[in-house]
Parts: structure tokens; C-alpha cells; sequence
């Protein structure tokens, strides 16, 4: 009766989302359906690091320049990628210069113009506004636009990630302006969920929240008309309920989906599944803020050992299906991670050691460990990911063997990776240990700030991205140095002293090379993906009769 019960909810589940797509759909127009198991918080790029929310945004928001099949720099709206050739990086590398396309509109037709490139700096800088972090345009020295068609940004020494400038879209001045002169911000301005201008392909149309998102062509496209008319993004957080509904084929595109639902839905027969580097890694992230984690986590040796006590291989191989392993830092199968450097082991003995010399043993004899009247209890927080909730499971039972508690916590994927001023957990440092996965800020380039000092979020640092509070001053200098160094070999030397480094505190650790995957539907034509900006060509997305 249990299985017939879980089966008919299933299908409830099922026809609801089905009911969820909009019926103005008609036979004749051409639509794709994307269905994604997490909706977008934000599609204003200021407020989310979300990756729903950046694939989603590329619809409507494009930047000077995205990432092609390939993964090499693909000019949007500039003339070309700015190079010592071509005179848009200076000399000296303090000086990038954008040259703008002549016939770049918004979808209302109103230019695209360098201004529109200083007010999404302005924003970003400005006290007024919260975003999520304010890097990497709090390096920028200047940004000036001497015409229409020219930006300048000055750096005060050479900034190597320079790409990853305005990546992730430019904002509308000309719509925005006026929000942020009468409310003195852009926290909660309406356009944030409701963009009224797009200067990409599609235009958003209607978002049901919690069910789908319709965009229609934008008729206005400076790069080519999207073959599409339309593109609905579904949500579909039941977890299999999602993986259902790619085997039976009601999806063209879907994405995330674990690793062991891979044989079913390639058996279903509607599509082909890619499983695509994307620069992500799951891992744990331990909170070291002082009195916000857990006190025993201010001791390195209590990270290691809570590290070595999860077999984090095994839950590669069954619950993976042994499609990953895990990573041995956060630059995984990128050029500048650290060869010389490996995972920490799986050894519950050595962890029963390490605590033990920690001075954290069981001294009342209830089965968990403490020291000075204090428990060593941790809450152990993520999204509602399936996946996720059945290795919180998984460890709570292995901790529990070297006198461990773990307290599990599970939050809504649209609050759990909130800003600091909106109370996301992660950001005001409610947990002791996270997982996600993460990954650098604008992959393929390396640069992060989330491990930096300056990125502790605080009441007077609202937009900092260092959730775990760590602050070595060493690694502080170590990032200071790779950004400003422009030479390929030595910046992967200075990478691979971070690695060394990030390894030895103990603060991330990975669970599992996270590589995306992605289901193709037999009638989708065109895709070029790529684990940064999939939707980069989708104007030339078709679907067959």
C-alpha cells in the first residue's frame, strides 16, 4: 500500500506541473520546455549567485561577452575580445578598453551604450545597494565612458581576471535610474523578478512563482533572432518527480539531476544525457566564525578528523554510481590545481586520534563527545536537495560512530544561499557545517573571492561572500598576488601554493567532483553547452517536426 500511496502522489506531482505550463502554448508555435529543479531567486545579477538564476538570466541579460561551446571568450555586445593586440588591454595591464557594438538595442528598442556599463559599476559600488558581493568591480580604480561606444576601466596594478567583468549582464540604466533615484535603491526594485527590458534573445513574459517562467522572442535581438518563439522554464522541486519527467521525455532541456538517475533516463529514450565540467565541486565548508560555529571547529585538527571520518569515496560509488570522486581542491581539473596534493583519507581511526589529542572526549558518558561542558553537536545545513538529505543522513550515522552529533537542517533553495541582508543562514552563520556545490567566480577563470578576509560578511560588510570566516593572512596575500599577475605559468604557481595552503586549514573540502549533467531531448537542435553559459548560442536553438 506504501508503494501504491508514494506512486499516486508521484503522479499528482506530475499532472500538477504538466498543469503549470502555460496554455498559450499553440500547436504552432515553436517552444522548448527547460525544466530545472530549483527556481531562480533573482535575475537581476547583483542579488544571486545562484546557478538556476545565472542559466535562467542569459535569456534576457547578456554582457560584453559570454563563453562558446568550447569554452573560449564569445564577443556579444563588443566589437571584439579586448587584447595587447588590438590595444583593449593596456601595456602594463591596468587598463581594459570595451569598444561597443554600433546596432546594440534594448528590447524597447533604446541603445545599448557605455553608460549602461557605468551605472551597473555605479550599482554595484554603490552604499546604497546590497548585493550579494561587490567583487570583482571593487578593484576597478575607474570606469569611464568617453562616448557611447567606449568604456574604459582602470585597475590601480595589472588584474589578471579581468573576464569576469560584467559576465554575468549590464543593467538597464534607462529603466533603473529612475527606481534607484526614488526609492535610493535597487534592493527591492520590481525589475529585479520582472526584468520590462532584456538585452538578450527572449523577453520575460509571465513568472508563476514556484511554477514556471515564460519568455517570448525578443523581436528587438541585435545577434539573430531566436529561431524559438518561446522558452518556459519549469520547476519541479520534487526530486522524482523531476527525474520522472525526463524519462518520460516532458522536457527538452534539463539540467542537475543526480548522477545515479542517469541509466533511467537515457533508458526512457526521449533525449541524450552530457555530463559536462562546469568548474562546480560539492563540499563541506566548516563555519569558523567565533561565536557564530561551533567552538571545536576553531581546531584545525577537528576539521581534518571529521573530514577523514566520511567516506566520501563510497558515497561516490553507490550513490554516484561511481560517475565522480572526490576532488582534491576547489580548482579540480582545472590547469592550476595542485598535483602534489590529495584528498585527505578516509581513516575513522586516525579521526578518533585527532579528536582525542583535541582534548574533545565523551567524559558523561552519553555517546558524544565535549570538552569544557560544551557538546560536539553540529548542525549540519543545506538545500532540500534530495541527494543532499540522504547524506546528511549517511553522515549523521558515521559521525555518530566516533562520538559526533550531527543536527540536520534543510532550507529552501531560494533562502538558503541569501545575502548577508537578507538572513540567508549560510551568510549570517547559522550552521557549522554546509554543503553545496560552488564554484570559481566567473569559471574557466580561476579567480574567487570567497576565501579572503575582506569577504566576511558582517553588519558592515553586507555584501561579503566568506560565509566560513576564515582569515589567513598568507592565503590573503597568495590571492592578492595571482590576480595582478598577468603570466599564465606563474599564476598557476601562485594557484598551487592556494591549494597547498587551502588544504593544509581544512576550511572546504570536497565531497565529489560535481561535473553538470544534462538531458537533451531527441527534437532539440543546436545546443552548444558549456558548464558557465550554456544558453550562449540558444537565438540558434531549433526543434525538429
Amino acid at each position: 500500500m506504501a508503494k501504491m500511496r508514494n506512486i499516486v502522489c508521484l503522479f499528482m506531482i506530475l499532472t500538477v506541473a504538466l498543469a503549470m505550463i502555460p496554455a498559450s502554448v499553440s500547436a504552432q508555435e515553436k517552444s522548448i520546455t527547460i525544466s530545472f529543479d530549483q527556481e531562480a531567486d533573482s535575475l537581476n545579477p547583483m542579488y544571486s549567485t545562484m546557478t538556476f538564476a545565472g542559466f535562467v538570466r542569459q535569456l534576457v541579460l547578456r554582457g560584453p561577452w559570454d563563453y562558446d561551446g568550447v569554452l573560449n571568450p564569445h564577443a556579444v555586445l563588443v566589437t571584439e575580445i579586448p587584447s595587447l593586440d588590438n590595444g583593449g588591454i593596456s601595456a602594463d595591464g591596468t587598463t581594459i578598453t570595451l569598444t561597443l557594438r554600433d546596432d546594440i538595442v534594448w528590447s524597447d528598442g533604446e541603445p545599448i551604450t557605455s553608460a549602461d556599463f557605468v551605472f551597473t559599476y555605479d550599482m554595484y559600488m554603490s552604499d546604497a545597494n546590497a548585493p550579494i558581493s561587490r567583487d570583482p568591480y571593487d578593484k576597478i580604480e575607474s570606469i569611464e565612458a568617453p562616448d557611447a561606444a567606449t568604456v574604459v576601466i582602470k585597475f590601480p596594478e595589472p588584474y589578471a581576471p579581468w573576464l569576469g567583468l560584467f559576465l554575468k549582464g549590464i543593467l538597464p540604466k534607462h529603466v533603473l535610474q529612475p527606481v534607484f533615484d526614488a526609492d535610493g535603491t535597487l534592493d527591492a526594485a520590481e525589475w529585479n523578478r520582472n526584468p520590462t527590458v532584456s538585452n538578450g534573445p527572449f523577453v520575460l513574459e509571465t513568472w508563476e512563482t514556484g511554477n514556471f517562467l515564460r519568455f517570448v522572442r525578443n523581436e528587438n535581438y541585435f545577434d539573430g533572432l531566436a529561431k524559438l518563439d518561446s522558452v518556459i522554464v519549469t520547476v519541479v522541486p520534487d526530486s522524482e518527480a523531476y527525474v520522472a519527467g525526463l524519462v518520460n521525455g516532458d522536457a527538452d532541456l534539463g539540467y542537475f539531476f543526480p548522477f545515479d538517475s542517469i541509466p533511467e533516463i537515457e533508458a526512457g529514450g526521449h533525449g541524450t544525457v552530457s555530463v559536462i565540467a562546469g568548474g562546480y565541486n560539492e563540499a563541506w565548508q566548516f563555519n569558523v566564525r567565533e561565536g557564530l560555529g561551533h567552538p571545536a571547529l576553531q581546531d584545525v585538527n577537528v576539521r581534518r578528523a571529521l573530514v577523514m571520518a566520511f567516506d566520501r569515496w563510497q558515497i561516490c560509488d553507490d550513490l554516484l554510481l561511481g560517475y565522480t570522486y572526490p576532488p582534491s581542491s576547489f580548482w579540480e581539473e582545472m590547469p592550476y590545481d595542485n598535483p602534489d596534493v590529495e584528498p585527505y583519507p578516509y581513516d575513522p581511526e586516525a579521526a578518533v586520534a585527532l579528536l582525542d589529542e583535541a582534548g574533545w572526549v565523551d567524559t558523561n558518558g552519553d555517546g558524544t563527545r565535549d570538552k569544557d561542558g560544551v557538546e560536539l553537536v553540529l548542525r549540519y545545513a543545506t538545500n532540500t536537495r534530495q541527494l543532499r538529505q540522504d547524506i546528511q543522513v549517511v553522515v549523521q550515522q558515521a559521525f555518530a560512530e566516533i562520538g559526533v552529533g550531527i543536527e540536520i537542517i534543510n532550507h529552501p533553495s531560494d533562502i538558503f544561499w541569501n545575502s548577508y541582508a537578507d538572513g540567508g543562514p549560510l551568510a549570517i552563520g547559522d550552521y557549522d557545517i554546509d554543503e553545496h556545490s560552488s564554484s570559481p567566480d566567473a569559471w574557466p577563470e580561476p579567480d574567487t573571492r570567497s576565501f579572503t578576509c575582506a569577504e566576511i560578511p558582517s553588519e558592515e560588510n553586507l555584501a561579503g561572500s566568506n560565509w566560513t570566516g576564515a582569515c589567513d593572512e598568507e592565503l590573503d596575500a597568495l590571492f592578492e598576488e595571482q590576480s595582478r599577475t598577468m603570466d599564465f605559468a606563474t599564476r598557476v604557481e601562485i594557484y598551487h601554493k592556494i591549494v597547498a595552503k587551502m588544504h593544509d586549514l581544512a576550511i572546504w573540502n570536497g565531497l565529489w567532483f560535481d561535473a553538470d549533467t544534462w538531458f537533451t531531448s531527441n527534437r532539440l537542435q543546436g545546443p552548444a553547452l558549456n558548464g558557465n553559459t550554456p544558453f550562449w548560442n540558444i537565438n540558434e536553438w531549433d526543434v525538429s517536426e
